[in-house]
């Protein structure tokens, strides 16, 4: 299966192209059609596509890896070029959800969960399709659904939150799923934040199903917002997998980027907007 996966939406941009925002999102091209993952926060996935020449109206499928603005807020603007089209997502995406930060000793409440009414969404032209198991959506392509917590280093992020009537209690992102593109080369896994842990989720893929080998695993992993000791030690599972590509994108950082370029030198890639991974 030929595959061409575009990041249209991130955090940086490569080459003068496109325009970046704090976000996610990846066009892939298939043989049996194209798909969007996630949607970026709004500002920049349809200027992107245009200067990309990605069409969003050809899109067979859209899927959210979880219910945070930075990957479903853009979703309103691909449904006003798309029209009705299949959207895949959690049970849990649309929990309102806060960050909480300390400014100038004080703490500060965000929202950063989805701005948009389902109803909205539906108006637009989404057909929400829940899952929470490990689902092939289409010949070869998988998502996770949730991911089981097994590594004992990889922490939820402890600013993260959600409300329900008034109650607040940390986000452990049951919605958190990634996309696997089974190819002869070996796994394509796509990740939108890993709130699951980075680990956790390659593992769920591995043991889901029973292929260890990835030609590429691309995309957000949150090892910017993180403990040090916690990407030591994904460095070092990392290290241990089969894994012939790397791209992060995202939540990864400057920092857990240039640790894992140090470790995985040609194999490493930055996943900016623009960047481009063909078989």
């Amino acid at each position: 299966m030929k595959i061409k996966i575009t990041i249209l939406c991130e955090n940086s941009i490569g080459k003068r192209v496109g325009a970046g925002e704090h976000g996610f999102s990846a066009f892939i091209e298939t043989e049996k059609g194209n798909y969007l993952f996630d949607t970026g926060s709004g500002h920049s996935v349809v200027a992107n596509s245009l200067v990309l020449n990605k069409d969003l109206r050809s899109i067979k499928k859209i899927f959210l890896s979880h219910g945070h603005y930075d990957h479903g807020g853009g979703l309103p603007e691909v449904l006003k070029m798309r029209g009705q089209v299949d959207v895949h997502i959690h049970p849990h995406i649309f929990l309102d959800r806060i960050a909480i930060h300390k400014e100038n000793g004080e703490e500060k409440k965000h929202f950063v969960g989805i701005p948009y009414k389902k109803a909205y969404l539906e108006f637009l032209g989404a057909n929400f399709i829940l899952n929470s198991d490990f689902t092939e959506v289409e010949k070869g392509i998988f998502l996770t659904g949730e991911v089981p917590r097994k590594t004992i280093f990889e922490k939820p992020d402890p600013r993260l939150f959600f409300e329900i009537d008034g109650k607040t209690g940390a986000d452990i992102f049951l919605d958190d799923q990634s996309l696997i593109l089974d190819t002869e080369k070996g796994l394509i896994l796509i990740l939108g934040c890993a709130h699951s842990g980075m680990i956790n989720i390659i593992h769920h893929v591995i043991q889901k199903t029973g292929k260890d080998r990835f030609h590429a695993i691309l995309g957000g992993t949150h090892l910017d917002f993180l403990s040090p000791e916690q990407l030591e030690e994904s460095v070092k599972a990392l290290k241990l997998m089969e894994i012939e590509k790397i791209g992060v994108s995202h939540c990864t950082g400057m920092k857990a980027s240039s640790r894992l370029y140090q470790e995985f030198g040609d194999r490493f890639f930055q996943g900016c907007v623009g960047s481009v991974l063909e078989i």
